[in-house]
């Protein structure tokens, strides 16, 4: 009997691992052809797409970075990305710590309120926020954009970090209370600490939506000087579409960091889903 139980897990993992390498395969697969195709020029990469290339052209990662401005670009992607992130973790883990601890009335209609909120798509309020900012003068303001992408994005993240805080024994917080630590000193000391898995979950997936973002960017940053490395790899789509390898160089440029820095925190990403989802 434990014969065939081991057999059976044994074949259960080769099919799990089997189906694994096909995803994985169809991801990198499309990767590499980019990859491989940036360092050709036009003419090779219309005849044989799948070949290696005869000659280098390393002189298309350097076209492709001063024709799309990726110097400034890069700067306000990680300015505005950079605001994101420190509006929204401010305030989902203070909203997420109050509706955790239900210390308002209320609490249950906030919270599928903000549930609600996650649906509600951005395109119905372009236009009135487009009329007040350009009311302001902040078109083209990069951290103006961010105060915009933080409401985008708060509803999942006060959802998300609320998941974290109840995960949080509420005896614990008695214990501190007791030993005379007042709020500020109990949420900063205490409280965030123990849900910094949370918080850097939700860094993570805002960030990267704040730094991918196109259609909110695309309307309130106006002007060559204050676009994202987002906006200056599609501005290239009009004037440089000829010229496929330029274009696979810039692709590279923009998706190389993104890759990199999510292998590199993949592993506190997960763990940090993980510890969130043991309650809700």
């Amino acid at each position: 009997m434990s014969k065939s139980l081991a057999a059976k897990k044994k074949k259960s993992a080769l099919v799990s691992h089997a189906v694994l390498i096909v995803f994985a395969i169809s991801a990198l697969l499309p990767l590499s052809l980019v990859l491989l195709n940036s360092f050709k020029d036009q003419r090779s990469i219309v005849k044989n797409p799948l070949s290696l290339p005869q000659s280098w052209h390393f002189s298309n990662y350097a076209d492709a970075w001063k024709a799309a401005h990726f110097g400034t670009g890069f700067i306000n992607s990680v300015l505005l990305s950079g605001t994101t992130i420190i509006i929204v973790l401010i305030a989902s883990a203070l909203a997420g710590y109050v509706l955790a601890g239900r210390r308002i009335k209320g609490t249950g209609l906030i919270t599928v309120y903000f549930m609600i909120a996650m649906t509600v798509p951005i395109q119905l309020f372009l236009f009135p926020l487009y009329f007040v900012m350009a009311k302001l003068g902040l078109l083209g303001n990069v951290f103006a954009v961010g105060f915009i992408l933080s409401a985008v994005n708060m509803p999942l993240a006060t959802f998300l970090m609320r998941t974290f805080f109840i995960n949080i024994p509420g005896e614990l917080e008695e214990s501190a209370r007791i030993d005379g630590a007042n709020t500020m000193q109990l949420i900063t000391k205490i409280m965030l600490p123990l849900v910094s898995p949370g918080l850097l979950t939700v860094s993570i997936i805002v960030g990267i939506s704040a730094w991918n973002e196109f259609l909110i960017t695309s309307t309130f940053l106006q002007g060559q000087e204050s676009f994202t490395a987002t906006l200056g790899f599609l501005s290239l789509n009009n004037t440089y579409n000829t010229n496929q390898g330029l274009m696979m160089a810039a692709s590279v440029i923009m998706i190389g960091p993104l890759i990199l820095f999510f292998l590199g925190v993949q592993k506190y990403f997960i763990d940090g889903l993980v510890s969130g989802s043991v309650k809700g």
